[in-house]
């Protein structure tokens, strides 16, 4: 079976890249959020981060094409801002730890 064949795989790659999405434009009213709402905010992002790590590590295992194609599409990608896949996973959790910071300090 191809990777992306699997229903359960088909399910949560959806389900990452919505919440994701969702996520992204709440986002941009954060300031506007009381400081529940903030850490309401940075939690999900934090589930949804750990989530698509583990998609991304199920691909890297994969030995289908379509799982090797999605892995290089994303290198591709991140390589036009000059970043990996590391990189953009670590700058992510760092500014989530600022943000948390921030609502303690």
């Amino acid at each position: 079976m191809a990777f992306f064949d699997s229903e359960i795989v088909q399910q949560e790659s959806q389900e990452i890249f919505q919440t994701y999405q969702s996520l992204v434009q709440m986002g941009s009213h954060y300031g506007k959020f009381d400081r529940d709402g903030k850490v309401m905010y940075i939690d999900q992002m934090e589930t949804i981060l750990g989530r698509f790590e583990i998609m991304m590590k199920r691909l890297e295992l994969s030995d289908d094409f379509s799982a090797k194609m999605t892995i290089e599409q994303l290198r591709t990608q991140l390589e036009q801002v000059n970043m990996t896949p590391a990189q953009m996973f670590g700058n992510t959790r760092k500014t989530l730890e600022r943000m948390k910071e921030q609502l303690d300090g």
